[in-house]
């Protein structure tokens, strides 16, 4: 019971103290709003429509209600405690923070402690008691605030909630695959607060990152979770000074910047930097922090045609299949290395840090495997593609 005084110490006042300071509260209510309007400049106009409603109300319910508690402490608020909590949510949808009405409410526990301590000298309130009184005025006026803190809060989130909801249409529309209607595309970007860019390039990273990438990417990125990816859409991705915000931005994570592309084009540009992301997971894409889908391309290709790849391999890398394991491999080497050097001996000598001599011997030994199959230019083509997709 002790703790309970202590948070609430109009438990500990006579009831007859409600009966003293009840005929003050409309003269109190009064003094309250007009002194609020001379200090609290954020409502330093006429306390009409619904703004004046709201303050008038917050004052008398909060009179009221503290005459209430004290006599009948165990009563409760009941509803009485959302007139505050809406005080709060409308102060967020005003654009304002909660310090005018902190303020307000710091100049009302003043006003009314000032009234009502008069009445009760008038009626020889015992010093205790006074004393009871002005701890359980502000305790009271803490309480109010502390409503109002939790209804901003609660908007707050709301329109946080909303704003991600409506980002999340944008983006899904954005990357519609056959591209959305353009009148769709800019009644979700106004619904969204985000201006439509004519170039932007596609973003894609972990989910798990994607929150403090956003934080670190251009103001103007649009960001949402996609089908259990990171994707941040950035407008003028190839502009001045671009280049390096959005290479800090993920230096600490792996991510995959797609092409340059209009709003029709965006789905392209995100299709392959998701690909691309892919891939780097996977380790067909070698790297860290910022991937760039025009640098990749020929080790996305093979990545995502794996099963192309293994067939041609099987069909070129046949003959090699008699081989030991060591003695394969040598092979495999020094194929990679004729196609690159187009057959120049030397030239592949130098690629591998060979002997010359052991060079040609390689060489000699390739063509026995491989025959005919070198000096044509689709055979070389696919040995080529069969041996990159195997390192």
């Amino acid at each position: 019971m002790t703790k309970t005084i202590e948070a609430e110490p109009w438990r500990a006042l006579p009831a007859s103290i409600a009966e003293i300071i009840e005929p003050e509260l409309d003269p109190i209510a009064d003094d309250i709003l007009a002194t609020i309007a001379l200090e609290v400049p954020q409502y330093a106009r006429p306390f009409e429509g619904s703004f004046g409603r709201g303050v008038r109300r917050g004052v008398t319910e909060a009179l009221r209600q503290f005459v209430d508690r004290i006599r009948d402490p165990a009563g409760g608020r009941g509803p009485g405690r959302e007139v505050y909590v809406a005080l709060g949510r409308g102060e967020l949808r005003a654009g304002r923070t909660l310090d005018a009405l902190q303020s307000a409410y710091r100049v009302g526990a003043r006003v009314a402690w000032r009234r009502l301590a008069a009445a009760a000298r008038r009626a020889e309130v015992e010093p205790e008691v006074l004393s009871l009184l002005a701890e359980s005025i502000f305790a009271y006026i803490e309480e109010l605030s502390a409503d109002s803190v939790e209804g901003y809060s609660e908007a707050r989130a709301r329109l946080e909630d909303e704003g991600r909801r409506r980002r999340r249409e944008l983006v899904t529309i954005l990357l519609r695959e056959p591209p959305a209607e353009e009148a769709d595309v800019r009644a979700a970007g106004e619904a969204a607060g985000w201006r439509l860019p004519r170039e932007v390039s596609a973003l894609a990273c972990p989910e798990e990152d994607l929150e403090r990438v956003a934080r670190r990417l251009p103001p103007d990125a649009l960001t949402s979770r996609l089908d259990g990816i990171g994707c941040a859409l950035i407008p003028d991705a190839a502009g001045p000074g671009r280049d390096a915000e959005i290479a800090a931005a993920v230096r600490t994570t792996r991510a995959a910047l797609g092409p340059v592309a209009d709003i029709p084009g965006l789905a392209g540009s995100w299709s392959l930097a998701r690909a691309t992301l892919r891939a780097i997971e996977a380790g067909a894409v070698a790297g860290s922090g910022l991937i760039r889908v025009d640098e990749a391309l020929s080790d996305l290709l093979l990545y995502e045609n794996r099963g192309l790849l293994d067939r041609i391999a099987a069909r070129r890398l046949a003959p090699l299949d008699s081989l030991t394991p060591k003695a394969r491999r040598r092979m495999e080497e020094t194929a990679l290395a004729f196609v690159e050097q187009q057959g120049n001996a030397t030239a592949v000598a130098r690629a591998l840090g060979l002997h010359p001599q052991t060079a040609r011997y390689r060489l000699a030994r390739l063509r026995e495997l491989l025959g005919e199959g070198l000096d044509d230019p689709q055979a070389r083509f696919e040995l080529e593609l069969a041996l990159r997709g195997r390192t």
